[in-house]
C-alpha cells in the first residue's frame, strides 16, 4: 500500500486524543470515520473538532472554508462495522487498558478490510502484544501522536516484532501527509522514545525529594533554569497528570524490572487523587496560583543526577537499537519541547562524568535505577559521545548546536537549526550566530552568506520566550536587547552580501534578523510581521531603527504599531521582500541568487555595503566613503577583468584582487 491509496481513515475512540487525531487527518484532506461506543461520546468528540476548527479559523490559522471542508470530512459512528468496513487505515485511540484494546482488535479483525493497516496510538503498551490480538500482526504498528495532536509536531512510528517494513513506511508517509514529523522507533520498547526519557527523569526527581536529598523547589529550579527544560520536573508531572506518569512507570517496572519502580511520592499523590492541574492540585496547588518555580534554587549536584539518569536511558535505547541519538534528540525536542536533545545534553555534560555520577551512587549501595547501562559504560571507557564530530569539522565549522554552517563553493550557508522550536532565537543561539557570522566573514572562500531556517515551518518565529523566562530583570533585558542588536548587526557589517531565504514564519526577532540581510527571497506560504506590541513590548533587536531604512518610516510604523502578520506579496510591495516564489522553488531560488552574488566583484560589493551603512546617519559620510571606495576600485584587477569581459562579451571572472 502507498499513502496515495489511503482515502478514508477510521479513528476508534473520540476522546481527547481520538478527536484530535481525527481533526488532523481531516485537515490533511482525508475522509475520517470517528467511532466511539455510544452516541454521547462520539458526538462530544465531533463537537470538540468543530470547536477547534472554529478557533483555528478565528485565529486566521486556516480559512473558514477550510474549516468547514475539514468538518464535512468527519463522520461520527457508533456501529463498529459501519465505521471500519471500507477504510484503508485505522488508528486506535481507546483507553490505555489492554483488555479494552483486545476487545477492539477482535472486532476490528472481523470487520475491517483484509489489506487495512492497524495502528495504535498507545503511549507505552507493547505493540507486539497488541498486534497478536489480530490475525495480521505484520500489518500492525504504533502511531503515537502527542497531545494535543493539532499542535504537536511529533508522531512516533513504532515497529512491533512482526511489523512489515512497508507498513512502517506508509505510516511515516501518512504522518508526513498530515503535516507531522515521524520518528521511527525500530524496536518495541516500553515508553518508546519520549516517555522512556521523560518518565524516569520525573521518577528520579521524585526519589530525590522522597529521600530528602532535594526539595521540590530545588529540583524544579534546577530542571527549568539550570538544565533549561521547558518546565520543572514536578511542574510537568502536574501538567500531564501524575497518574499518567505512574501508569507508565508501573508498566515499565513490570516489563523492565525494579529500576523503574515508581517513587512512593508518586504513589501517594495518585492514591490521594492529587493528579495535577486536572484535579486542581498535585505537586502544586492550582486553586491558589499554581506552579511558582524559583529561579535561584538550582543545584549542580541535582542537575548532574538528573542528567545522568536521562543519559542512561538514552544509552539503553541506543545500545538496544531502538533508535539512534539523532532520532532520540529529534523526538524529545519535538515531543517534549526540549531546547536541545538529551543525547546532545549528555555530550555537553560529559559522558564520563555522567557515568561516574551513576556509578558512584550505585557502588555505594544505590538502587537498581543507578546501574549504568552497558552502552554508557562502554562510551565512557572509550571516550566516545552520542554524537560524533560534525560533518563540517574539516572546514572549521564544527561545534554548533543551534545553527548549522557549511560552505558550498563561494556561498557560506548559515541555517538556524531549531525546527522543533520554530527556529526561535535563544541566548545560546545568539552566541553561536555571532560566532558563525564572524567565521564566515573571515573565510576568504566565502563571497556570499545565505541565511535560512531549518524545516519548512519557519525562517524564525521570533524570540524563544521560554528560554528567556528567567531574565525579567530590566538590566538583564537591556543587555539581551543589546546582544541581539549587535549580533544581528554583524550581518549588516560583514563584507559579503547576505541573502535571507524566508520560508514560513518570519516574525518578531526573526524578522529583525532578516532585516539585516541585503536581499530577501520569500516563499508564498511565508508570514512576516513584528507582533511585539501585542505583548506590550517593542522590537528590541534593532527593528525600530533598521526596518525604516528599508520600507520607510511610515511603513515601519505601520508594521510595528499594527502588530499584524503580512503576506510576502504585501511585504514585496512595501520593499522588504525582493522576490516571492512558489513554496517548492524557495530553496533553489535562494541558492541561485546567493551564487549569482558570489560571482560578483567582491571588493566592489564590500565597499558598496560600507558606503550604504555609513550613509544611514549622515549622507555626507556616506558620500565620502563612496568617493574613497571609487578611487580604491580603480586600482584593482577586478576592474580590469570587468572591462575585459565587457569588451569580449563574456561573463567576468572576479577574483577579489
Amino acid at each position: 500500500m502507498d499513502v496515495d491509496d489511503i482515502e478514508t481513515i477510521a479513528v476508534l475512540g473520540a476522546g481527547n486524543m481520538g478527536h484530535g487525531i481525527a481533526e488532523v487527518a481531516a485537515l490533511a484532506g482525508f475522509d475520517v470515520h470517528l467511532r466511539d461506543i455510544n452516541e454521547e461520546f462520539v458526538q462530544n468528540g465531533y463537537d470538540q473538532i468543530e470547536w477547534s476548527l472554529g478557533k483555528l479559523a478565528e485565529k486566521e490559522q486556516i480559512g473558514e472554508d477550510e474549516a468547514d471542508a475539514a468538518l464535512d470530512r468527519v463522520t461520527p459512528y457508533v456501529d463498529f462495522e459501519d465505521a471500519v468496513a471500507d477504510v484503508e487505515f485505522v488508528v486506535e485511540a481507546v483507553p490505555e487498558k489492554m483488555e479494552i484494546k483486545q476487545d477492539v482488535y477482535e472486532d476490528l479483525e472481523e470487520y475491517a478490510p483484509e489489506d487495512a493497516v492497524f495502528a495504535t496510538n498507545t503511549s507505552s503498551l507493547s505493540i507486539t502484544d497488541l498486534s497478536e490480538f489480530t490475525e495480521r500482526p505484520e500489518r500492525f504498528c504504533g502511531m503515537h501522536f502527542f497531545n494535543p495532536p493539532v499542535r504537536m509536531q511529533l508522531v512516533e512510528v513504532i515497529s512491533g516484532a512482526h511489523t512489515d517494513g512497508d507498513v512502517l513506511d506508509v505510516t511515516e508517509d501518512l504522518a508526513e501527509a498530515m503535516g507531522k514529523t515521524p520518528v521511527r522507533v525500530r524496536k518495541d520498547s516500553p515508553g518508546f522514545i519520549v516517555n522512556r526519557v521523560l518518565v524516569p527523569l520525573l521518577n528520579e526527581a521524585a526519589w530525590l525529594v522522597h529521600e530528602g536529598e532535594a526539595t521540590i523547589a530545588e529540583v524544579d529550579s534546577t530542571t527549568k533554569y539550570d538544565i533549561g527544560l521547558p518546565m520543572g520536573a514536578f511542574e510537568l508531572a502536574d501538567q500531564v497528570g501524575v497518574d499518567v506518569a505512574y501508569d507508565v512507570l508501573d508498566y515499565m517496572q513490570g516489563v523492565l524490572g525494579e529500576a523503574y519502580e515508581p517513587c512512593p511520592v508518586l504513589v501517594e499523590k495518585v492514591e490521594a487523587e492529587e493528579l495535577g492541574k486536572k484535579t486542581g492540585a498535585g505537586f502544586y496547588d492550582y486553586e491558589n496560583g499554581g506552579a511558582d518555580v524559583p529561579t535561584d534554587q538550582a543545584r549542580d549536584d541535582v542537575a548532574d543526577r538528573l542528567t545522568a539518569v536521562m543519559a542512561n536511558e538514552v544509552a539503553k535505547l541506543v545500545g538496544n537499537d531502538v533508535a539512534d541519538p539523532a532520532e532520540i534528540d529529534e523526538a524529545v525536542m519535538l515531543g517534549a519541547g526540549y531546547p536541545e536533545g538529551p543525547a546532545k545534553m549528555a555530550d555537553s555534560a560529559g559522558i564520563e562524568h555522567l557515568y561516574e555520577t551513576l556509578a558512584d551512587v550505585y557502588e555505594q549501595g544505590g538502587a537498581a535505577r543507578y546501574e549504568p547501562a552497558a552502552e554508557l559504560e562502554r562510551m565512557a571507557s572509550e571516550g566516545e559521545q552520542f554524537h560524533g564530530a560534525a560533518d563540517t569539522e574539516e572546514s572549521g565549522y564544527a561545534g554548533f548546536d543551534n545553527v548549522s554552517v557549511s560552505v558550498d563553493g563561494n556561498v557560506g550557508h548559515l541555517e538556524i537549526d531549531r525546527p522543533h522550536r520554530m527556529n526561535t532565537i535563544s541566548g545560546d543561539l545568539l552566541d553561536e550566530l555571532g560566532e558563525a557570522i564572524d567565521a564566515l566573514d573571515a573565510d576568504e572562500d566565502v563571497r556570499t552568506i545565505l541565511l535560512t531556517g531549518a524545516g519548512d515551518k519557519a525562517f524564525s518565529a521570533g524570540a524563544d520566550v521560554q528560554s528567556m523566562a528567567g531574565s525579567a530583570d530590566p538590566i538583564d533585558a537591556v543587555e539581551l536587547s543589546r546582544k541581539g542588536q549587535q549580533t544581528f548587526g554583524k550581518l549588516e557589517e560583514c563584507d559579503v552580501p547576505v541573502v535571507a531565504g524566508i520560508d514560513g514564519y518570519c516574525l518578531g526577532g526573526g524578522m529583525e534578523l532578516a532585516t539585516c540581510a541585503d536581499m530577501r527571497v520569500a516563499s508564498k506560504r511565508s508570514e512576516l510581521g513584528q507582533p511585539e506590541h501585542n505583548l506590550g513590548l517593542l522590537p528590541g533587536w534593532g527593528g525600530t531603527q533598521r526596518l525604516k531604512h528599508i520600507v520607510g518610516e511610515g511603513r515601519a510604523k505601520e508594521i510595528i504599531f499594527t502588530a499584524e502578520r503580512y503576506d510576502p506579496e504585501t511585504m514585496a510591495d512595501y520593499g522588504f521582500v525582493n522576490e516571492v516564489v512558489d513554496n517548492d522553488e524557495l530553496e533553489d531560488r535562494a541558492w541561485e541568487l546567493a551564487r549569482d552574488l558570489a560571482a560578483g566583484p567582491p571588493i566592489a560589493q564590500t565597499y558598496t555595503k560600507r558606503a550604504m551603512l555609513a550613509g544611514r546617519d549622515s549622507t555626507d559620510a556616506g558620500l565620502e566613503t563612496e568617493a574613497q571606495a571609487f578611487g580604491q576600485l580603480m586600482n584593482t584587477q577586478d576592474l580590469m577583468e570587468g572591462i575585459s569581459a565587457f569588451s569580449a562579451d563574456r561573463d567576468p571572472d572576479f577574483e577579489g584582487r
